[in-house]
């Protein structure tokens, strides 16, 4: 694991030139923040939410908090890395690897090929003409696409683990906020003059720390049921991001990107940390405008975002994960 994270970040293309650059946090912007945290909190423990008992709650965020603290303990919860990733990601960073060489190297194994045929003919990249072949794929994606889609190959069995209870039902749309996080936080990074695959890597790697949390939950709750109260929800939150910042640091992410992720949505001159934040928002946002939550118009949209995250958002619209 740790190797190939730093085989990962390397060799990332330029950033794309900056987009409109966004605003500090203020309270006003906090509280709008905290009030989609509850909302995407509700909306996720709908079907299993209920009024647990306050011993529960302070038990599970005890364990998390423990857990942040003993990071190996909590690493070994998830599953390890698809093996043909590394592979791959050392040529990425070979200057003088060519498409053909990478096109062989993908050929080897049948779920990329299918995967980056996908990604080069997504509505993201939107093709001229239907992408048919490896190496025209990868020449659409170009290196940074190529790595970006090969971070999320690599992190979607770790946050759609084999699990029971909550944590089982949840992983789909936690996995799916995560993709989008990822996206969104890349958008948001040239703006604030931060690394794109970073805030691609730390949207990616935030929520590892709450499908653990989760796990921890159904085993201290009744019948894969969750906590359902906000208070409790944003805690929990807050406490899995420094789950998964301590988990990436035992993994030996860069030092920036777990930085990052403890620090998402707090004061302070952290661009990485100001992208995720922004990412998480529009991200969180987009899953409850589509699971019809919330409206295109809600105050929480039009309030929270400007008019270049409300463009992202609409960017998210048919984002395949």
């Amino acid at each position: 694991m740790k190797n190939w994270i730093n085989r990962l970040r390397g060799g990332a293309d330029t950033p794309p030139a900056a987009s409109p650059q966004t605003a500090a946090p203020d309270d006003r912007t906090a509280d709008l923040a905290a009030e989609i945290d509850a909302t995407y909190y509700r909306w996720l423990t709908a079907a299993r939410g209920y009024a647990a008992p306050d011993e529960v709650e302070t038990r599970i965020l005890d364990e998390v908090r423990i857990l942040s603290l003993q990071p190996g303990e909590a690493a070994g919860l998830v599953p390890r890395v698809p093996e043909a990733i590394p592979k791959l990601l050392a040529s990425l960073n070979d200057e003088d690897a060519s498409v053909p060489e990478l096109a062989r190297q993908v050929a080897q194994d049948v779920v990329l090929v299918a995967e980056v045929i996908r990604e080069a003919n997504s509505a993201y990249y939107r093709p001229i003409s239907p992408v048919k072949n490896v190496e025209a794929a990868i020449m659409m994606l170009g290196q940074n696409g190529l790595r970006m889609l090969l971070a999320r190959i690599a992190f979607r069995p770790l946050i759609n683990m084999q699990a029971d209870g909550f944590a089982r039902e949840a992983a789909p749309q936690v996995w799916n906020q995560s993709v989008s996080c990822a996206l969104a936080a890349s958008l948001m990074a040239p703006g604030l003059s931060t690394g794109v695959f970073e805030a691609y890597l730390a949207g990616l790697m935030q929520n590892l720390g709450l499908i653990v949390a989760f796990r921890v939950a159904d085993r201290i709750g009744l019948d894969g049921r969750i906590p359902g109260s906000s208070s409790f929800g944003a805690r929990l939150l807050g406490g899995s991001r420094q789950l998964s910042s301590a988990i990436a640091l035992h993994w030996n992410f860069p030092k920036e990107v777990a930085g990052a992720i403890a620090h998402a949505g707090q004061d302070g001159p952290d661009h990485l940390a100001e992208a995720l934040a922004l990412g998480d928002r529009i991200a969180k946002l987009r899953l409850l405008i589509d699971a019809e939550v919330l409206a295109e118009d809600d105050a929480l949209v039009t309030d929270g975002l400007d008019n270049f995250q409300r463009r992202c958002l609409g960017k998210l619209a048919k984002l395949e994960s």
